[in-house]
């Protein structure tokens, strides 16, 4: 689906220092179709974009307050730390954010950029409500600030983005959310980054690191419970969307890592034998007595590897940052200028 085939409208806030566009297409329909194929396969599994409606994503704010979940934290304080020199680097950019959300770790990059006249901040999310909320908050707290919201998927945006904008930019992917792409997936996501950037631009990509399974099976299976909830709370969302009669008591979050895979994998796991129907999709699924659904991977990442990955992409490593244990990265690369 190129630009070309997909239509977006403008809408003009309050605020003439705010304004989003809003993506849609037919191919971009919502339609449940993932979920169809994802139940259907012999291990099923369920797209992570399901997590977040309004419940999913207080419980993944919460979840980032959790002490065993170091995530967050960990690259917040590194970004504390090499925020002012990335800003060095980079020089005056245009900040585009890919998965914004409320923005939290942003505003540390914000902080260094705010001596820029008219910053211009981009950030993409699917939610428009997400975006509204968090453009409040950061249009009073940064008086200078532009901030031109974008909602719709990463490829509608992104291909926007490089027709519309020839001005410098760096584009952020923090979070490590680029470990819950397969591999194949990750590639045409990068793929898809590279395209939109003109040569000379930046990417800022955050990555969790490998570690010990200790260490990561308990983030993701923490004590009070709140990632179990958010596992949990997919089935419900689903559950409104396609009225659906997925009864949560009969399933049990679990969270496992895969040290070939390096990564972590998070099940639903049926705890009887049992039959689900989704109305809207006309679907009907049979579970077994210990069936797992997969929710989500999240992939762990070596340094030295990624940085070979970036540039095996035409994105050239400028500076790598990392803490003192070593458990969580963020590397800045550059878009090769050709000559």
């Amino acid at each position: 689906m190129s630009i070309l085939d997909q239509q977006f409208s403008q809408e003009i806030t309050n605020n003439p220092r705010f304004y989003l566009e809003y993506f849609y297409s037919a191919a971009s329909k919502d339609d449940g179709r993932d979920v169809i194929n994802g139940l259907k396969q012999r291990q099923k599994k369920l797209p992570p974009q399901y997590f977040y409606d309004a419940k999913g994503s207080q419980l993944f704010e919460q979840i980032c307050q959790l002490p065993e979940y170091y995530p967050t934290r960990t690259e917040a304080s590194i970004l504390s730390e090499y925020a002012t020199d990335i800003a060095k680097v980079t020089g005056k950019v245009e900040l585009i954010e890919l998965g914004s959300g409320s923005s939290t770790k942003t505003r540390i990059l914000l902080d260094a950029y705010r001596e820029i006249d008219r910053l211009t901040y981009v950030p993409i999310d699917v939610s428009g409500s997400i975006l509204k909320e968090s453009a409040n908050s950061l249009l009073t707290e940064y008086p200078n600030l532009q901030i031109q919201g974008k909602v719709g998927t990463y490829q509608q945006c992104l291909e926007r983005i490089k027709v519309a904008n020839t001005q410098p930019k760096i584009v952020l992917f923090l979070g490590s959310s680029i470990g819950n792409f397969n591999q194949s997936e990750c590639d045409r996501f990068i793929d898809l980054v590279n395209a939109s950037l003109n040569p000379g631009d930046y990417f800022l990509l955050g990555i969790d690191l490998q570690k010990s399974s200790e260490i990561l099976e308990a983030a993701y299976n923490d004590s009070q419970g709140v990632t179990a909830a958010f596992n949990l709370n997919m089935l419900q969302h689903l559950n409104w969307k396609f009225q659906g009669d997925f009864d949560l008591d009969l399933f049990q979050h679990r969270a496992i890592y895969n040290q070939q895979a390096c990564q972590i994998e998070m099940y639903l796991t049926s705890q009887q034998a049992h039959t689900v129907t989704l109305d809207v999709l006309d679907l009907t699924v049979k579970f077994a007595e210990g069936e797992t659904i997969l929710t989500e991977i999240s992939r762990k990442f070596n340094l030295e590897k990624m940085a070979r990955y970036l540039e095996s992409k035409q994105l050239k490593l400028r500076h790598t940052y990392t803490d003192s244990q070593k458990w969580f990265g963020v590397l800045l690369s550059q878009k090769i200028v050709r000559h």
